[in-house]
């Protein structure tokens, strides 16, 4: 039997599938293309390419949502008790993404405050740590000051409000349950890929900072030791983050049973 269903109905079906695959795919690229960009400094490109890579990750998330068709019922009805974000975003892993934003945001405080300029390298304030090492003034880096965290934070202040106010706009509007838990465990993920993503990087650049030369310390060895469990962490985080962009249905009966 011939498929009757026209060709732009099945596109509109799965267009939230393909526009979150394809901003992943577009952030790959632009990830790659920006790693590997001439520069003096080999953390920038990194830097801007982690960036680039988890804010096309959101706009594809936030395009295939706009791009959701609702379902049109013949009579609508109501609950009388109060809809909240809390209620539709992974019970489990929305408290572990805010602790790592928490986590992200004291780091890079901490390495602003605590950042200074190297001397040879103009241009560039911000961007190590300074130490004594032997008796003598030595600089380590890369460092997550404000040379590095600009766009990190930059990132942070629009991809996050931008979230927050489509899982608001999610749970407040039209939709059943399950098609509205979908739709905010697929931001989530979007919002946590950026946040994780984001995380390993200033803890690979605290490790390489701290082990290099081996003039950290003991605060610096106590650093390394708080720092680690947050890494490994965010690549768990990051996995499950990218999974849920992927396909959020996946893990919505895991959602389910925990609700």
């Amino acid at each position: 039997m011939l498929d009757t269903v026209p060709l732009q109905s099945r596109f509109l079906d799965h267009a939230d599938y393909y526009a979150r695959w394809s901003g992943l795919a577009t952030g790959i690229v632009a990830a790659q293309q920006l790693a590997t960009m001439e520069s003096g400094d080999i953390t920038m490109p990194l830097v801007f390419a982690i960036t680039a890579f988890g804010l096309c990750a959101v706009g594809g998330v936030l395009l295939g949502d706009a791009l959701t068709l609702r379902p049109q019922e013949a009579v609508r009805t109501a609950s009388v008790a109060p809809r909240l974000v809390r209620n539709q975003v992974p019970p489990l892993m929305a408290p572990l993404l805010l602790l790592q934003a928490a986590s992200l945001g004291s780091m890079l405080v901490i390495g602003a405050v605590t950042a200074s300029s190297d001397p040879y390298q103009i241009g560039r304030a911000g961007h190590v740590i300074t130490v004594t090492c032997d008796g003598m003034r030595t600089y380590l880096g890369p460092w997550p000051g404000l040379y590095y965290s600009g766009p990190m934070l930059a990132a942070l202040a629009v991809g996050t409000p931008v979230c927050v106010w489509a899982l608001r706009r999610i749970t407040h509007g039209p939709g059943d349950d399950q098609q509205r838990r979908d739709r905010a465990w697929a931001i989530t993920g979007a919002w946590g890929l950026l946040v994780s993503s984001q995380v390993l990087l200033v803890v690979l650049m605290i490790l390489v900072a701290l082990t290099e030369k081996g003039c950290a310390g003991q605060l610096g060895a106590a650093t390394i030791v708080v720092i680690c469990p947050l890494g490994l962490l965010s690549l768990f985080t990051f996995g499950w983050s990218l999974l849920t962009v992927i396909a959020p249905r996946a893990v919505d009966d895991e959602a389910a049973h925990n609700a």
